[in-house]
């Protein structure tokens, strides 16, 4: 017979310090339960004791605490049960009041992480070198990396375009990137996904050269597309974000009934041994 995947299979769990932090999927998000998160940086035998010291110790975080904890249904051993949990901001929030030694590494690196994005800020090029260091350690190729990297810029240019036309919530933004790829690909990114079979993971980084590349062209062809008519407003924005796809979507066809093979793959651009690598790391 075959054998059960145990409730605490790393789907639901992830591991600090040898200490095991149970969490849950919740609005396409991680959440993590906080007592989980006080026990490994504490040691502490009563967590809920030790939370509620915290927040009268720490006025500004349980001013707070409302807004960045929620009570989520979490899988445990004993079957589900309702915990208080927060998602990755608000963990470095609480990380951040606990005076443990075992906190002071996390403290560091978000110490670190703070000044880095300083950098960045001040000097973007710095963001783009680490962005490439990072694909690089993966073990993508520099062919493919400066593909990505270009891919990044075209669609920022494409994104300030449409915000100094008056699209501005995500959501808006997250609709208009649905129309390119469906009229580039036949199908939207949550649809591309699923034909990869990829959950959380970045769609682009999972893209073989072709597929970057017309991801490329439907987002540079809406930028000019929306330039020339002077679009404003969401809904204009959305007529030449189709049309931008078709571009790529026209020229993908076309290059698909010459080769007689299909852009779209449902395999993972990272070679092989290099994906094995990064998951048993």
């Amino acid at each position: 017979m075959k054998k059960e995947k145990s409730l605490t299979d790393e789907k639901h769990l992830v591991v600090f310090k040898k200490k095991s932090i149970r969490r849950t999927l919740h609005n396409d998000e991680w959440w993590f339960v906080i007592e989980d998160i006080v026990v490994a940086l504490t040691d502490t035998t009563n967590p809920k004791d030790y939370i509620n010291k915290m927040r009268i110790r720490d006025e500004e975080l349980a001013k707070g605490y409302g807004q960045i904890v929620h009570t989520l249904s979490v899988q445990t051993e004993g079957g589900k049960q309702k915990m208080n949990c927060a998602n990755t901001e608000g963990i470095f929030r609480i990380i951040q009041s606990i005076p443990s030694p075992k906190a002071e590494p996390f403290k560091r690196w978000l110490a670190k992480v703070g000044y880095e994005r300083v950098q960045e800020i001040e000097d973007p090029e710095l963001a783009s070198k680490r962005a490439r260091a990072i694909y690089k350690a993966k073990g993508y190729d520099d062919a493919w990396i400066e593909k990505r990297m270009r891919a990044i810029a075209i669609r920022e240019e494409l994104t300030d375009e449409w915000n100094n036309r008056g699209v501005k919530e995500d959501r808006e933004y997250a609709i208009l990137t649905a129309e390119i790829s469906k009229a580039a690909f036949g199908m939207t990114p949550s649809e591309y996904k699923d034909f990869k079979g990829l959950k959380r993971e970045n769609l682009r980084d999972h893209m073989n050269d072709l597929e970057l590349i017309f991801s490329m062209l439907g987002e540079a062809a809406t930028t000019e597309i929306t330039r020339n008519k002077d679009a404003q407003g969401f809904d204009r924005s959305r007529d030449c974000a189709v049309e931008g796809g078709a571009v790529a979507g026209n020229a993908r066809k076309d290059l698909e009934q010459k080769t007689g093979k299909r852009v779209s793959t449902r395999g993972n651009y990272l070679p092989e041994k290099a994906a094995k690598k990064r998951l048993k790391g």
